[in-house]
């Protein structure tokens, strides 16, 4: 037996641990001198191969293992799920070496596989692929809870295909594939894919390397999701807190303003009292809208009908202030330090209602010092020496100078709408009462042509239709009031029948009709009638054309060419109705006091219902 020297051994030990893929060469060389038989130089050389192939197995698998801690220590500071997962892949695309790699996530509930995240693909359909349950190599590695591959998918034959899925491993290019679990416990949380695009059978290194990946990553992921759902539910916590810290605070505002408006309620405050405390405790501007504003803008109209709090597109809160069906204006809050919660629209409806309630209390008061200053307007008109006796004593005490009012304005309304029309006559006038079938408002204005313009505007304005306003000076008051208001009266009944319904005038403009006809509608018709009634007892018998004629010849100056061409008749038709005229009437009926006469008298007939 050939003895071999201790170089030589160590020699061969060191072509071992060099980890050579074939050390044959070398072996020979050592043994050359040896005298060992072929055979045995052929076993050495074999063993040596052997040796240096677990030595770099070895090695291979100490890198990947650095590698993988590395990495895995790596990972385990990251807390952002969505970055983890990215990372995760990249280091796994590293370790492996494969084309392609990618993660997809399970969904326990929907037992669905969805791509998360991809490295390496270039197909954009692939990102987002979407595996049902039961189908593909993915479902095959969730339901075992272990590694799957195969070297060829198209070939694959173990699990089912599915068109969408084999269309989107097609578009990428994918041939070969390795899935391995990511897992928590018992729980399958998603799988790792690594893939070439050719064909490829998967070594047990490859496939254990991964593994070890993917338990390692499954830990991190588990980790980051638990506490991201520990941060998630800290922060809900101290939004929580936050809204009821909010909640308190609004509640003590409310309280606050609570507090406020019924201190307002029992000493007798009002709207703009209601919008200082409100607007103290909600920190924002409160303006205040009167009916008419209030009326005409869509969220209160909405509010209105809802009676709650509706925004107004600007940032702002209407609420409406109400009263049964009658809308008496509204709140308008623009937001400012605080935001408009539930609590804070309570709020302001709350206040909404209080000064509905105040308004209400006003209006009464208001209503009942109205009606004694309108005792006092029908004590003026009545004349009656009694009742004038203490009459500026008792005006004096409700603060109006008596000696100070100049004018008076009697209004012709509908007798439906006078109680509205008083209310807001009391805005330019300083007594207003009703009296008859009309409104009388006393003012302190010298020119009675102003004082009706004045009334007229604010009563037109409110009503919204014709309103017929007719002034007087007034001199003697206290010791009365009864003529000048008689004989606005009387001018206000006729002026309508001369087409005057809406208008500011004066008594001294119209001042033969109110002398004319003073007092009562009948003294009308028997004007007309002592006038004209010839003329129109005619024309009820004749087919009623000489009371037209007569109407066309004195608006057209008595011209009969031009009331020829007015009627579209002859000239003499005209002259000849006109002869018929002269023979009812008498041969002075165009002298000019009968002209005058008959003028009034032929407008009042033709614009009247007759005599």
């Amino acid at each position: 037996m050939a003895a071999v020297p201790v170089d030589v051994v160590v020699g061969l030990l060191g072509a071992a641990s060099a980890g050579h893929p074939e050390p044959d060469g070398e072996v020979r060389e050592l043994l050359s001198g040896s005298g060992l038989p072929e055979q045995d130089v052929a076993r050495i050389s074999a063993e040596v191969r052997r040796l240096g192939a677990g030595v770099a197995r070895w090695r291979r698998r100490g890198r990947e293992l650095s590698a993988l801690f590395s990495s895995a220590r790596e990972l385990a500071q990251l807390r952002d799920v969505d970055e983890l997962l990215s990372r995760l892949v990249e280091r796994a695309h590293d370790l492996v070496g494969t084309d392609v790699t990618y993660l997809s996530e399970f969904d326990a509930h929907s037992r669905e596989l969805r791509v998360r995240t991809t490295l390496g693909t270039v197909a954009p359909a692939f990102a987002g692929l979407r595996v049902p349950p039961g189908m593909g190599l993915a479902s095959m590695v969730v339901e075992g809870r272990r590694p799957r591959w195969t070297s060829s998918y198209d070939a694959m034959t173990q699990a089912p295909h599915e068109s969408g899925i084999d269309a989107a491993v097609r578009a990428e290019g994918l041939v070969s594939l390795l899935g391995v679990p990511l897992l928590a416990g018992e729980e399958v949380i998603g799988v790792l894919f690594a893939a070439n695009r050719f064909e490829h059978a998967f070594s047990p290194d490859e496939i254990s390397l991964l593994s070890a990946f993917a338990d390692h990553a499954a830990v991190v992921l588990q980790t980051a999701r638990l506490l991201e759902r520990t941060q998630a539910a800290a922060e809900e916590t101290r939004h929580a807190y936050g809204e009821l810290a909010r909640h308190v605070e609004a509640m003590e505002r409310a309280s606050g303003v609570h507090t406020d408006l019924t201190s307002l309620v029992l000493q007798g405050g009002d709207a703009g009292e209601v919008a200082t405390a409100l607007g103290r405790a909600l920190r924002c501007r409160v303006s205040i809208l009167d009916e008419n504003s209030a009326a005409k803008n869509p969220a209160v109209r909405q509010s209105r009908h809802s009676g709650r709090c509706v925004a107004t597109g600007d940032g702002a809160l209407a609420v409406a202030v109400v009263a049964g069906s009658a809308l008496l204006g509204a709140l308008l809050l623009e937001e400012g330090e605080v935001e408009f919660g539930p609590v804070e629209r309570r709020t302001a409806e709350r206040a909404a209602q209080i000064t509905a309630l105040l308004r209400l209390k006003q209006d009464a008061l208001a209503e009942a010092e109205q009606r004694v200053r309108g005792d006092l307007l029908a004590e003026l008109v009545s004349g009656d020496p009694d009742r004038l006796a203490d009459i500026a004593d008792r005006a004096r005490a409700r603060g109006i100078r008596l000696d100070e009012l100049r004018s008076v304005v009697v209004l012709a309304v509908p007798a439906d709408r006078q109680r509205q029309a008083a209310r807001a006559a009391r805005r330019a006038a300083a007594l207003v009462g009703e009296h008859a079938e009309h409104v009388v408002a006393l003012t302190e204005d010298r020119d009675p042509e102003v004082a009706g313009r004045a009334v007229h505007a604010v009563v037109r304005e409110a009503l919204g239709t014709a309103v017929l306003a007719v002034a007087a000076s007034v001199d003697d008051l206290p010791s009365g009031l009864g003529t000048e208001v008689e004989a606005a009266g009387a001018c206000a009944r006729a002026l309508p029948a001369l087409g005057i319904a809406d208008a500011a005038v004066t008594t001294d403009e119209y001042l033969p009709y109110a002398a004319l006809f003073g007092p009562g509608n009948t003294r009308v018709a028997a004007f007309v009638r002592r006038v004209v009634g010839p003329v129109v007892d005619w024309d009820a018998g004749h087919g009623g054309t000489l009371l037209p004629t007569l109407a066309a010849y004195l608006g057209n100056r008595m011209s009969p060419v031009a009331t020829a061409r007015a009627l579209h008749v002859h000239k003499n038709t005209v002259l000849q109705r006109l002869d018929r005229v002269a023979e009812l009437l008498g041969p002075e009926w165009q002298e000019p006091d009968r002209v005058f006469r008959l003028t009034v008298a032929v407008r009042l007939a033709r614009l009247s219902d007759g005599p």
